[in-house]
């Protein structure tokens, strides 16, 4: 970098480029929906023709998010949003999908048996003793038999 006659720093137009060329191919991919926003931001300002008006802004930033986003987003294409309602709406949904996604693991985990949820019925045997049936497969992997059942 240099500076101009004005004592401003300049960037060169080969670094200009580079940003420009990868401010066109930026996707959300692995990033959460607030990392994308940063690095979207940093890069639009060196690409200000790509972003010059808000609904073009906003329709970049929603076409280079993570699909199942970017879908559940589409009427918001159609729709005079500011950029930050924008994001704010991205992040929602990001959080409903990690919601759901999260419900659905613990779900998976409690139907596998990796998940010590509630508690079985109480089983009455004999006179007033209660038991609960143990169901276990610490027994089974241990090799140790387990105790037959009454």
């Amino acid at each position: 970098m240099w500076r101009d006659s004005f004592g401003d720093f300049k960037v060169p137009q080969s670094l200009r480029d580079a940003w420009r060329a990868e401010f066109e191919q930026l996707r959300q991919g692995v990033m959460t929906v607030l990392e994308y926003e940063v690095r979207f931001s940093e890069l639009a300002r060196h690409a200000p023709v790509l972003v010059a008006t808000i609904r073009e802004r906003v329709r970049r930033f929603i076409e280079g998010l993570h699909p199942s986003i970017h879908t559940s987003m589409a009427r918001e294409l159609k729709m005079d949003f500011t950029y930050q309602q924008a994001v704010s709406i991205a992040r929602r949904v990001e959080g409903m999908f990690s919601r759901d996604r999260e419900e659905r693991e613990a779900k998976r985990s409690r139907e596998t048996g990796h998940y010590i949820g509630a508690r079985a019925p109480a089983a009455c045997y004999g006179r007033g003793f209660v038991s609960r049936p143990v169901h276990s497969n610490l027994a089974a992997a241990s090799g140790v038999p387990a105790p037959p059942r009454p």
